[in-house]
């Protein structure tokens, strides 16, 4: 019988999905808020908002997975898990912003958008990878 350390996960124990659903959750959370603050109805109004999102989930998409947010001891410490999802949202909000500014999605980039969708998704998420990283 393998001894079991208590600070050792096992595949029972793998909290990666919940981490992915709480990433979406926290984007859309983030954005609906967004939504909800400029007046937008996201019952009323499902698909602006859902084109609203579109972008920065693709943006989280593309960004999470480069700078190694889901690999294997992202969670490891609180440091760590800031600092790889800031850059991930740093990376996210930009690729989300260039969508955003393009003819294929609703909105814009008119300043200060930028600073605050940048600004307040760091201060979501990071929050919420930090609280993860310690609780799950």
């Amino acid at each position: 019988m393998a001894s079991h350390d208590a600070g050792t996960r096992t595949a029972g124990d793998d909290p990666s999905g919940a981490i992915v659903a709480g990433d979406v959750a926290v984007v859309f959370a983030l954005l609906i808020v967004g939504e909800l603050s400029h007046g937008i109805d996201p019952v009323a109004q499902p698909l602006h908002v859902l084109e609203t999102i579109a972008p920065f989930l693709v943006g989280w998409v593309v960004a999470a997975p480069l700078v190694g947010l889901y690999d294997e001891g992202a969670l490891a410490t609180p440091v760590l898990s800031a600092r790889l999802t800031a850059a991930a949202w740093l990376g996210a909000a930009n690729v989300g912003l260039l969508l955003r500014g393009s003819p294929y999605f609703v909105g814009g980039t008119t300043w200060p958008f930028p600073l605050v969708i940048t600004g307040i998704g760091l201060l979501f998420l990071v929050t919420w990878r930090v609280a993860a990283s310690r609780f799950l």
